[in-house]
């Protein structure tokens, strides 16, 4: 495969991550880094050898010769970044969600599209073993057609009160309900007709942070399947691990149960707590990044690199976020809600 040179705007914990999967990775270097804040870009590029520094997007496409860009912003900064990339005719990988409004997504999605340019949002709970098993068994037809699903994807408390400082900016559904959602979308292999959906807000508010505490959905399929996710940010540090993710699947002809969080492999004891350690998502061996929560960004060098489609399509991201922005309406107002489909 022929080598890729990959710009990333975002220094921060998941900038980090791109920066080192791409200097492991055998056919992708990274040529820049950007972000507003100069002294976290130069940090990053010292530590990962990247020559080139920016606080400046548009000046870093129109000086860098990289062929992609990993968009590592917070949720509701994607647009501008994605515009200006498929303008300058740049490759590019995604954090998710795709986007945070109507428009937004529609826009990016015209831009991407218009431009010619390759974009893949990093959905990457398809790589996770546990689902991507369940995929490949739902998708050989033994047990039939899904019929109802349950899914549950929870953060602990931390998340918005103290991991993420722009949680009042986003909201659970972006964080989390983004990868439920696709998962559910994926699973079911269908798009959603009709979303009713109910939230609880006063714990993260009472804490000063401004945002529901949990949303429950019930999602009903084209295809005739039904579903209901619930996604909280304020189950209690004393969980086991950060997050509580199990799926419940009923087909026509058997079942199927995942619980992802509590994997009872490694665990961790001391006086105050037992801790799960992560094994699966985001873990290092021998200072190499491991986890499925990589290798999504992984397979996006190697299908770039190949010319192979990526695993989520730009139609599929913007599917997730507007049936996102569906459950918003429909908790706010009371009432179920048709999505909008690309």
């Amino acid at each position: 495969m022929r080598n890729v040179k990959i710009a990333i705007v975002g220094a921060g914990t998941w900038g980090e991550a791109h920066a080192s999967i791409y200097r492991e990775h055998p056919v992708a270097e990274v040529a820049a880094i950007c972000d507003l804040d100069s002294a976290r870009a130069e940090r990053l590029a010292k530590a990962f050898g990247i020559s080139s520094v920016y606080t400046d997007y548009a000046k870093m496409l129109a000086e860098c010769d990289c062929e992609a860009v990993a968009i590592v912003t917070p949720d509701f900064l994607h647009r501008d970044i994605a515009i200006a990339c498929a303008k300058a005719g740049k490759h590019m990988l995604i954090e998710k969600p795709l986007a945070t409004t109507r428009r937004d997504v529609y826009d990016m999605v015209e831009a991407i599209e218009s431009s010619g340019v390759r974009a893949m949002v990093d959905l990457h709970n398809r790589w996770s073993p546990p689902f991507n098993s369940v995929k490949r068994i739902l998708s050989s037809g033994r047990l039939g057609k899904p019929v109802s699903s349950y899914f549950r994807l929870n953060d602990t408390i931390f998340v918005p009160t103290e991991y993420l400082s722009w949680a009042e900016r986003s909201s659970v559904l972006w964080f989390l309900g983004s990868h439920s959602l696709d998962t559910l979308r994926w699973l079911v292999d269908d798009e959603i007709v009709e979303i009713y959906a109910v939230k609880h807000e006063g714990v993260l508010k009472n804490l000063g942070v401004d945002v529901p505490d949990v949303y429950q959905s019930t999602l009903k399929f084209r295809k005739g399947s039904i579903a209901q996710m619930e996604n909280g940010w304020v189950t209690p540090e004393g969980n086991p691990s950060i997050n509580d993710i199990k799926c419940n699947i009923v087909c026509e002809k058997g079942k199927i149960d995942i619980d992802a969080s509590n994997h009872n492999l490694v665990q961790v004891t001391d006086d105050k707590r037992m801790d799960t350690v992560d094994v699966l998502v985001r873990n290092s061996v021998f200072d190499s990044c491991k986890g499925f929560a990589y290798e999504s960004i992984r397979s996006f060098v190697d299908c770039l690199a190949s010319g192979a489609d990526f695993h989520v399509s730009i139609k599929d991201s913007a599917n997730t976020s507007l049936a996102i922005l569906s459950i918003i309406e429909s908790a706010e107002k009371g009432i179920p809600v048709r999505p909008e489909v690309i």
